[in-house]
């Protein structure tokens, strides 16, 4: 069909109205294979024109390319959009073990709910007072009672050691990977482009990945072309609030199962314990993970996803994904 019929089918939305007929354009007849082709204004034949030898590569070659640095360094670019625009980052995975956490003090400083909630706090430290004792027996009563809680707190901490020494020893056992992103100071370093990031890294400004060993390699190989997040490392944390206020049937399970992995490696790596409660084990929020990736399946699972779906509110869930995006956002520090 030409482009005239598909445009008035596109315009109004049904079939055309009227009978087109459309007809595959014929192939001017080639002269013969032994025969020279002449040009139509001088008659001499045209010579063969060779393709040059620097032709760009086309975008496989290039993406394999640019992917062959990220496999070798253990490192990936990733691409976040929020509600205050889209930014450039980088995310690896490395053993706890290997990894200190971003220092989070001087953000928390900044912060004046937390700073609200530490002076009422020591305030209510203060109103506690001192204890008077008017009587010898009461005196001697409570020094018992002292001395009981002591020893029960003695039997708590040595069982508390214990529990502690045995997730040490689980914890070095297993040594589980743990995302870490190019933070500093218990921010989120963004960049609006691939140029800066790219500046950014060579730079060698200070950065929480700078202690990958990898980190001094990649500083000198990389380039912006090599800023090509996989479809897997773009996240669109700015439509998820939107895309759960529209009501079940028009939830977007990709994006919203892509959002919740994202928000808990931010929230681990940028130590936002909050955040990370909300996305917890039998939490609301999980619960909704939970049944996305089931009504995505077929059969029996699939249905019944579905139906779990339905009865999870999406005003509770609007309003929750609405709290973490703000938490991220606030830990943003946004480069140019």
């Amino acid at each position: 069909m030409c482009p005239e019929s598909l445009a008035g089918i596109s315009a109004g939305g049904g079939s055309p109205t009227h009978t087109e007929v459309t007809v595959a354009r014929q192939s001017p007849q080639r002269p013969d294979a032994d025969e020279p082709e002449l040009d139509d204004t001088t008659g001499t034949s045209e010579p063969d024109v060779a393709e040059p030898a620097d032709a760009a590569p086309d975008d496989a070659a290039v993406q394999t390319a640019n992917r062959a640095l990220w496999d070798e360094l253990r490192i990936d670019p990733v691409e976040i959009a929020l509600p205050a625009g889209t930014g450039f980052t980088l995310r690896a995975y490395r053993p706890a073990s290997e990894l200190t956490p971003t220092d989070v003090a001087e953000r928390d400083a900044d912060d004046p709910f937390l700073a609200r909630r530490q002076v009422d706090t020591a305030a209510d430290d203060d109103e506690e007072g001192d204890v008077v004792i008017l009587d010898e027996d009461v005196a001697r009563e409570f020094a018992e009672s002292e001395d009981e809680e002591k020893r029960a707190q003695g039997d708590d901490d040595a069982e508390d050691g214990k529990d502690e020494a045995d997730e040490v020893a689980a914890d070095e056992a297993g040594d589980e990977e743990v995302p870490i992103f190019l933070t500093h100071r218990g921010r989120l370093l963004l960049f609006k482009t691939p140029e800066s990031l790219v500046n950014f890294v060579r730079s060698g400004a200070p950065n929480d990945l700078s202690q990958l060993d990898s980190w001094a390699e990649l500083s000198e190989r990389v380039e912006p072309a090599d800023i090509a997040p996989l479809d897997d490392d773009v996240y669109e944390l700015d439509l998820v609030v939107e895309n759960l206020r529209g009501g079940h049937d028009t939830w977007d399970p990709t994006l919203l199962i892509e959002a919740g992995e994202v928000a808990r490696d931010l929230a681990y790596a940028l130590r936002l314990p909050a955040v990370l409660d909300m996305l917890s084990t039998g939490s609301s929020l999980d619960d909704l993970d939970e049944a996305l990736r089931a009504s995505v399946g077929g059969g029996i699972g699939g249905f019944m996803g579905r139906r779990r779906l339905k009865k999870i509110g999406a005003q509770t869930a609007s309003l929750g994904w609405r709290t973490i995006v703000g938490k991220i956002s606030a830990t943003v520090d946004w480069r140019d």
